[in-house]
């Protein structure tokens, strides 16, 4: 990145994951193991941090889940280690639950590029972001979720202030509470895991708090749009060996039978979870399987007359 001018230079005395950690001043002179003893006891405050905002995480999973039901996205937009952990979440939704690949996305910095390396200068523009969800088509349906570690990224800023502009929901997932990122959403989730092991490198405690908090939202809006029966991923894709295997299992478990009916059921439906569990439990074909899941919006549970 390029030098600043002297009076844009940013105080990272005031920002939290800036701070210095008073625990671990000598983890250069201790044994390997004691160092190791260090990052894992800092490791240890991340899911209590987490926890002090689960009520924020819910209202993002609640809000969110409706827009996506009635057609609107799930964009995340970060810079570096943020920007990546958002790529990989939304990357993880379509062979998960078979969810549309334009369903949950993920922008970052610099674009492509930068998913593997850094592009100098990318996450200081506030306009790239805001030409990045442009590009998208970003409309009033969709939701926009700002991921900063230290809540102050210009280009997620930029993008976040877009989105407030065409009137999508606005989420922002930063380790500063109270940070610019965290006053700039309409629901912010800002665990504070503490300052790192080694200061500034938010790649630890940061991202490991963000990547929990992205966990909970995406898998909680696929569980309220009806892609997860009990606590079995029942709209997964079969797209390996691997998979076709857990079809199988997924099916005998749901549906309370022996692999060979699985089986069956699964081959006559294009391997389905969700029309192969209905199959069964309803002792009827795919097509009215399929018109049932229609009728209970796609939840097993009432598609198959329990509820």
């Amino acid at each position: 990145m390029k030098t600043k001018e002297l009076g844009q230079m940013v105080d990272l005395s005031r920002i939290a994951t800036e701070q210095r950690n008073p625990d671990t001043l000598d983890i250069d002179r201790v044994s390997t193991l004691d160092m190791v003893r260090k990052i894992n006891r800092e490791d240890a405050k991340i899911a209590l941090a987490v926890e002090a905002v689960l009520p924020s995480i819910a209202e993002a999973i609640d809000r969110t889940a409706e827009r996506l039901h009635d057609g609107g996205r799930l964009i995340y937009v970060g810079a570096g280690t943020s920007g990546r952990l958002g790529i990989l979440d939304a990357s993880e939704c379509p062979p998960t639950y078979s969810a549309p690949p334009e369903m949950v996305q993920g922008l970052i910095a610099g674009g492509k590029t930068a998913i593997f390396k850094a592009v100098e200068g990318a996450e200081d523009s506030r306009e790239l972001g805001r030409e990045d969800l442009m590009n998208l088509e970003l409309n009033s349906r969709d939701v926009v979720c700002g991921l900063a570690a230290s809540g102050r990224t210009p280009y997620v800023l930029g993008a976040m202030a877009y989105a407030r502009e065409v009137g999508a929901l606005v989420l922002s997932i930063t380790c500063c509470p109270g940070s610019e990122v965290d006053r700039a959403a309409d629901i912010g989730m800002a665990p504070c895991p503490g300052p790192e092991a080694i200061t500034g490198s938010t790649r630890m405690k940061s991202g490991t708090a963000q990547k929990m908090v992205l966990n909970m939202l995406s898998t909680g809006v696929m569980v309220k749009l009806g892609k997860v029966y009990s606590n079995l991923m029942v709209d997964v894709q079969p797209s390996n060996e691997k998979l076709i295997q857990r079809c199988i299992r997924i099916v005998c478990q749901a549906a309370e039978t022996d692999e060979t009916s699985a089986r069956e059921a699964l081959e006559k439906c294009g391997y389905r979870c969700k029309t192969a569990i209905v199959m069964i439990r309803r002792h009827c074909d795919a097509a009215a399987a399929e018109e049932a899941l229609r009728a209970h919006d796609g939840r097993v549970a009432g598609a198959a007359g329990e509820a």
